[in-house]
């Protein structure tokens, strides 16, 4: 048996996406048929869709759907579980036995240039995953509020909450407020800082970042300097990662999540390090998604971590105006719902 499905395919690098018709076969005995609902379009997939690795690789990884059929050997969801799809690991590596995911010894090879995007491909009406792909989620929840779940608010809300760990009553700065630092700075929040220093040269997101939970909200030019016990940099450039840095008192810990796809070297004071500071990265916030997602799902019960504050919905066959909107920073988390 075969499933007609349509996906969102590249015309050429860069774009524009078409829809196109193909067919998927059912799933084998590990695999997961999602009909898609929702899926999230992530700084990740302009990156990738500049430069395609995989020649016909259909993208998009933040997906949420309904089961549709599950092979033999599955038995984490069942037909008609919705779920949420995060990023893709072996389950047999020495990282992923001790509980890193996200660095999974095959984190390059499952992710980025296997025929699945992020062993999901959600720029698709349906999608054939794994068992490890997906989060079983209650159905209450809106998928369009779910699909950013999967990576940009994983990898914000991790960068805080997995990786730094601030105490409360400390001071975090967050640099560049696209989906993934307006999630840092919620997460932030819910941490228990006292001080969260927002910045980002664009007055309305920060001035969302202020009813999002931060206690300041500035212009780069006005960025802190050698004042916060934590930094998390969200965009990848070079003059952004030192600001970063700079802000930090002594000790201090910075987190640098900015994705540019290729190489980017920084030079950084080896005398800023010397004294205490930290730099370091991270994949997906650290995140191990059916441990970290439902934590999101519960912030968000709380009203502690409302997502849907960032999102802009877009039917499927906007997907070109969608990442239009944001490229241009119009729209925070474009969502393409089906």
């Amino acid at each position: 048996m075969t499933y007609a499905v349509t996906v969102a395919d590249l015309s050429a690098p860069g774009g524009p996406f078409e829809l196109r018709q193909r067919e998927i076969s059912e799933p084998g005995p590990d695999e997961v048929l999602v009909r898609l609902v929702a899926t999230g379009v992530c700084h990740t997939d302009l990156v990738t869709a500049a430069r395609p690795i995989v020649p016909g690789q259909i993208l998009g990884h933040e997906g949420a759907g309904v089961v549709e059929a599950v092979g033999n050997d599955v038995g984490a969801v069942e037909p008609g579980d919705h779920v949420v799809l995060s990023y893709s690991w072996c389950g047999e590596c020495a990282n992923c036995s001790r509980g890193r995911m996200a660095y999974c010894a095959r984190f390059l090879e499952l992710n980025y240039v296997g025929e699945r995007f992020f062993g999901q491909s959600s720029f698709a009406t349906f999608t054939l995953t794994s068992e490890r792909n997906v989060i079983r989620v209650a159905k209450d929840l809106p998928f369009e509020f779910l699909a950013p779940l999967g990576c940009g608010v994983q990898t914000g809300a991790g960068a805080v909450l997995n990786v730094l760990k601030p105490e409360k009553g400390s001071a975090l700065a967050v640099f560049a407020l696209g989906a993934v630092g307006l999630s840092a700075v919620m997460a932030a929040n819910i941490a228990g800082c006292d001080r969260i220093i927002a910045i980002d040269p664009n007055p309305a997101r920060r001035a969302l970042a202020l009813e999002l939970g931060a206690t300041e909200a500035v212009d780069p030019a006005d960025a802190p300097r050698g004042a916060m016990d934590y930094s998390v940099e969200c965009v990848g450039h070079p003059d952004v990662v030192k600001a970063a840095v700079k802000s930090l008192a002594s000790p201090g810990q910075c987190v640098t999540l900015g994705f540019k796809g290729q190489r980017n070297p920084v030079e950084l004071d080896q005398m800023a390090l010397m004294n205490g500071r930290g730099v370091r990265g991270s994949i997906e916030g650290d995140g191990i998604p059916q441990r970290f997602i439902p934590e999101l799902i519960k912030y968000h019960r709380q009203g502690r971590l409302p997502v849907e504050r960032m999102v802009r919905t877009y039917a499927f066959a906007e997907i070109n105006e969608a990442v239009a909107a944001a490229g241009r920073g119009d729209a925070i988390k474009p969502v393409l719902v089906f």
